[in-house]
């Protein structure tokens, strides 16, 4: 039988291919020692996550290892080496807020931890396909300098802008200022894309919007539609950080993204680098989706704005995917905004009864 390694195996990403795989009858071993709940408190805690896998799913092995812990990860490569199939590297420290917090620790998981991966892959399994979830903010502050045109509740593209239709992969990630997340998720993204130049291991980066569902952990610092709508089912006040608002995210659904990553594992392409998310067919301000929550729970969520952006964050973004759409014709998104914010509502509020 086939093995997945996956890191970050209780988290949003993680435990959605978790269930994936397992599905289409792989083995799974599940590398996560819930640092969220060390970054971000219990709101971050994923040990239910944990605890529902291993009891649903006798193929899952959980692994309580840090990916900084080389000697651990080394016995887990080596026992398994011959039947690793399939490797998904979504463990990370996610915040943009909490780097500037312990920036050395940031860079650490997100760079070092990879590193120690792509090394243990080169070195037991190097016929194993290598999916890295990378982000958006790769590219800094580049999506800023797009010239936006101000609508009631969102900013968008000027009329006749090439970008219409969202950002796509030859956007620079040069010349820009990064949030210090960016640039180590930025160090960790082309290090995967030389694993592929220089060693020939089968990589993949996933440059992803916002990615999101009802399994997702919000937490203040991270998990922007899960934590909106534990604030207002809570009625917890909600921080608006700059642009009024109306800036703009586009939001791909966990599954839509596992089904993405199962279509590269299928028929992987050399030197990949994918954008990825809701794109043009899932997308919503903060002030929509707000307004979105506010309609379906019928109260209003107390909210303040404040006028400065956090460093690095975009005003608008949305993933042009054509390019994944292309290599993967057959690939659709399936869950719009809506779609997404509905389950989530419906999770927070049958967990908060």
């Amino acid at each position: 039988m086939s093995l997945a390694i996956i890191t970050g195996s209780t988290g949003l990403v993680g435990s959605e291919t978790t269930r994936f795989l397992v599905q289409k009858g792989f083995d799974v071993i599940g590398i996560d020692n819930n640092e969220r709940k060390r970054l971000f408190g219990n709101d971050g805690d994923t040990s239910h996550i944990k605890n529902q896998l291993i009891k649903k799913y006798k193929n899952y092995k959980h692994k309580s290892v840090s990916i900084l812990n080389t000697n651990e990860l080394e016995k887990i490569f080596k026992f398994s080496k011959n039947k690793i199939k399939f490797i998904l590297h979504a463990a990370a420290q996610p915040s943009h807020d909490w780097a500037y917090s312990n920036i050395k620790k940031d860079f650490y998981i997100n760079s070092l931890g990879t590193l120690n991966l792509l090394e243990l892959t080169k070195k037991y399994c190097p016929e194993a396909v290598f999916i890295f979830t990378s982000t958006n903010k790769v590219y800094g502050d580049n999506p800023n300098k797009i010239e936006f045109v101000e609508k009631k509740s969102r900013w968008t593209p000027k009329n006749k802008s090439k970008y219409l239709k969202g950002i796509d992969e030859t956007m620079s990630i040069d010349n820009c200022k990064h949030s210090l997340f960016g640039v180590s998720k930025a160090y960790a993204d082309l290090l995967v894309q030389e694993y592929n130049k220089n060693f020939g291991i089968k990589t993949v980066c996933f440059r992803a919007g916002c990615i999101t569902g009802p399994n997702h952990s919000g937490a203040k610092l991270h998990g922007f539609l899960s934590y909106l709508v534990k604030s207002c089912i809570k009625k917890k006040s909600y921080n608006i950080i700059g642009y009024k608002g109306k800036q703009v995210r586009d939001n791909i659904h966990s599954h839509d993204l596992t089904r993405a990553f199962w279509e590269f594992f299928k028929k992987p392409v050399s030197n990949s680098v994918f954008n990825i998310g809701g794109g043009i067919y899932s997308n919503c301000s903060i002030i929509e989706a707000i307004k979105y929550i506010e309609e379906q729970k019928k109260f209003k969520i107390k909210k303040n704005i404040l006028k400065i952006p956090r460093i690095g964050d975009h005003q608008w973004y949305i993933s042009n995917i054509s390019k994944f759409e292309k290599f993967y014709p057959k690939f659709k998104i399936k869950y719009n905004t809506s779609k997404i914010l509905d389950e989530i509502i419906d999770s927070v509020s049958l967990s908060s009864r």
